[in-house]
């Protein structure tokens, strides 16, 4: 039965590669290209169950900032700073996962396999360890030359729903598209700074039980921990599954953007139909990621494959 699930879901998400890009592009020139990344996953994701929400992130981060090219890899240097020092990116992780994949996949088929292609691949093998679909990923990204601080400017926390929608736009997202990827923290964290002002001005809005238990969770702060993290998801933290759309739905969402899609006029009735079917969630959330991951991608002869994928590859003649 979950074969034949799975299968549908790849009919329904082919049609949404874009371009070049398609499902079992290194079935040639990589034949295990998958199978590496997949088994560096595991091995991650057996120590540690958060890594699906790590990826989820970094994966969304590099896409809305120039397209999914892997410029978030990218180390900064004494002479130049990359996207990892901007704000929102502080506190991304994973990039040693990356790095572990990119290192066997150059071992095995050198100069073949893209960084860009690396995140996408891994994040899909995470949402499936963590109980969510198993899609088809569009590969043959290109890795990207530029990677700058100054042009990340992501959704914010607390931003309303029409105005993240509006960054969501931009980059050619539905509503349903929007609703839909922010159903990721369905897994992962927020540190308290990101809702704090929730807390202390009684948010009306706030489930008052998780409200009390934030402020506990945030009053601990310390000088060896001065940022605390609460789970997102309040029911199921390390399951991608419809949780959090129920937990919305209770007033028990722990960021201002994400209590306010179970409220908006915009978002409150895809909500409702992701809390009530999680079959329909399950599939809509697999379109969602490859759509995300068709996001300006470089392709051809554009960008690099990088060798190292902190790094931008040497320039030829220097």
């Amino acid at each position: 039965m979950r074969l034949k699930v799975t299968f549908l879901l790849l009919l329904l998400i082919l049609p949404l590669a874009l371009a070049n890009l398609r499902v079992g592009f290194y079935s040639s020139s990589c034949p295990k290209a998958e199978s590496v990344v997949q088994t560096a996953v595991r091995r991650r994701f057996a120590r540690d169950k958060s890594i699906t929400a790590a990826l989820l992130r970094m994966h969304f981060h590099d896409c809305f900032v120039r397209g999914c090219d892997a410029s978030i890899l990218i180390d900064s240097t004494s002479e130049m700073s990359s996207e990892k020092d901007a704000a929102p990116n502080l506190t991304v992780r994973g990039y040693e996962l990356i790095d572990e994949a990119k290192e066997a996949l150059e071992a095995t088929c050198p100069s073949r396999v893209s960084c860009a292609d690396i995140i996408a691949l891994a994040t899909r093998d995470a949402v499936f360890l963590s109980g969510g679909p198993f899609y088809g990923v569009p590969t043959g990204r290109r890795d990207g030359p530029v990677s700058d601080p100054d042009q990340v400017d992501l959704p914010g926390p607390t931003m309303s729903v029409s105005q993240a929608f509006q960054r969501f736009r931009a980059k050619n997202m539905t509503i349903d598209d929007m609703v839909t990827l922010l159903g990721a923290h369905t897994v992962g964290v927020a540190h308290c700074s990101f809702f704090l002002d929730r807390i202390i001005t009684l948010d009306p809005t706030m489930d008052l039980g998780l409200l009390n238990n934030l402020n506990g969770i945030c009053g601990a702060a310390s000088g060896s921990n001065p940022d605390p993290t609460a789970f997102l998801d309040q029911g199921t933290p390390f399951t991608v599954d419809n949780q959090f759309f129920k937990q919305i739905g209770l007033r028990r969402g722990v960021m201002q953007i994400d209590q306010e899609l179970a409220t908006d006029q915009l978002s409150r009735r895809i909500v409702s139909d992701y809390a009530a079917n999680a079959a329909l969630f399950r599939m809509r959330f697999a379109q969602a990621m490859v759509k995300l991951g068709n996001t300006q991608v470089l392709q051809g002869t554009a960008g690099e494959i990088r060798k190292n994928c902190r790094v931008f590859n040497p320039r030829r003649g220097f």
